[in-house]
């Protein structure tokens, strides 16, 4: 395997092992669709390339093909395998934590044989960058399943968020701001584009994925980040951190107070939500809390990403899914199609974190994305991909 610029790329190992194979629950336009959400299927193509995220609770890969428009899925893998459970507590990851992941991580390497990738990038986020053993934990990942790790920074991971959300902005929208609640950490980035032509403010988003320092539009595009923050609570964090409140509906009213107090300082740094701000503005979420809630909303039998992914969903809307699930007991929003038993035991911290951030931000409606990181880094190896083929002459045109 190898190494590209500091960048996980490379073939997937010929020795990679297997595991169970499907996914708890599939994601990235289901294996059919497109980047965009227009669920058309495409064939042919270019090499297949591939994104994989390692979070504090999942494991998420995306395998797809570039085409003139982007990119369209060809596969799709996510599990819950919850990498960051005790690391509050203890400061390392556990062993049965360590043996989700790789268990995940097999399927992963043996999807990214399957479809020959030829580039891809695999990262992990809070729960590696907060765990002592880190390194243990990467090394195994590396022996057992041939795939390296590249444990990113928050800033990046904010612009990874940014750029692979970036087809789901409104561009007459002059203000984004861009949640994405995580397992161990929960993202807030404050996007301004008012000084930007509505026809430039998407393109500049999706230049993001190239990282701050690769090219003149990804500088050009981070200049328009007036701010971004990573709150040290996710799902799994915040959970464990008020699992000693019995009573469900205290939980909750503690979890949203403690939420909200972190905010403040970010909100009042560069985008307190005025009136006239609040006209001006898109909110976005991306992460399984807010896609599970917009299945809720929508009552699905079973999750839909294309039903989920580019939804409209007005804040009172959101609203009452959250008090409806603050009212049942765990054994009730288990057995909601579109929850699940893995899902349910930390929604409603992930709820909490979403109702305080519509609190402070209070839109008429958001927007959410079953999209971000995997989008973002398979946008960036595209961009990549054309750099090469202009400095070797060739067409860019894919």
């Amino acid at each position: 395997m190898t190494r590209d610029g500091g960048r996980a790329h490379g073939k997937a190992h010929p020795n990679s092992r297997g595991s169970e194979a499907g996914a708890n629950r599939s994601s990235g336009n289901d294996g059919t669709g497109r980047a965009d959400g227009r669920g058309r299927r495409r064939r042919g193509g270019g090499p297949s390339i591939a994104a994989l995220d390692l979070g504090t609770n999942n494991c998420r890969l995306l395998v797809a093909r570039a085409d003139a428009d982007g990119f369209f899925v060809i596969d799709a893998f996510s599990r819950v395998v919850r990498l960051g459970e005790g690391l509050a507590e203890t400061g390392r990851l556990s062993q049965g934590a360590m043996d989700r992941a790789l268990s995940a991580l097999s399927v992963c390497a043996d999807r990214l044989r399957k479809h020959r990738v030829q580039r891809f990038r695999a990262i992990a986020t809070e729960a590696c960058r907060r765990a002592e053993n880190h390194r243990e934990f990467l090394d195994r990942v590396r022996d057992e399943t041939g795939l390296y790790l590249d444990i990113i920074q928050p800033e990046e991971e904010a612009r990874l968020a940014v750029a692979g959300c970036a087809p789901l902005f409104d561009t007459r929208a002059e203000h984004l701001l861009v949640f994405d609640i995580g397992g161990g950490s929960t993202e807030l980035i404050w996007v301004d584009l008012a000084k930007t032509t509505p026809q430039r403010r998407k393109s500049l988003l999706m230049a993001l994925a190239h990282g701050a320092s690769r090219s003149d539009r990804a500088r050009a595009a981070a200049q328009h980040i007036a701010d971004w923050v990573s709150l040290p609570v996710g799902v799994v964090t915040l959970q464990e951190k008020y699992n000693h409140i019995a009573d469900d509906t205290e939980k909750f009213e503690a979890m949203q107070k403690h939420v909200a107090d972190l905010i403040v300082p970010f909100a009042k740094n560069h985008c307190e939500p005025t009136a006239e701000r609040l006209s001006r503005m898109q909110l976005l979420g991306t992460s399984g809390t807010i896609t599970t809630l917009a299945g809720v909303h929508l009552d699905l039998e079973r999750y839909s990403r294309r039903a989920v992914d580019g939804l409209w969903i007005a804040s009172s809307a959101v609203d009452r899914v959250i008090e409806r699930l603050v009212g049942m007991n765990g054994e009730q929003r288990a057995a909601i199609p579109c929850i699940g038993e893995d899902r349910s035991t930390n929604l409603m911290s992930g709820a909490a974190i979403l109702r305080a951030i519509l609190r402070a931000w209070p839109t008429e409606r958001v927007r959410v994305a079953d999209r971000g990181l995997r989008e973002g880094m398979l946008y960036g190896l595209i961009q990549d991909a054309a750099e090469r083929r202009q400095r070797r002459g060739r067409p860019s045109s894919r």
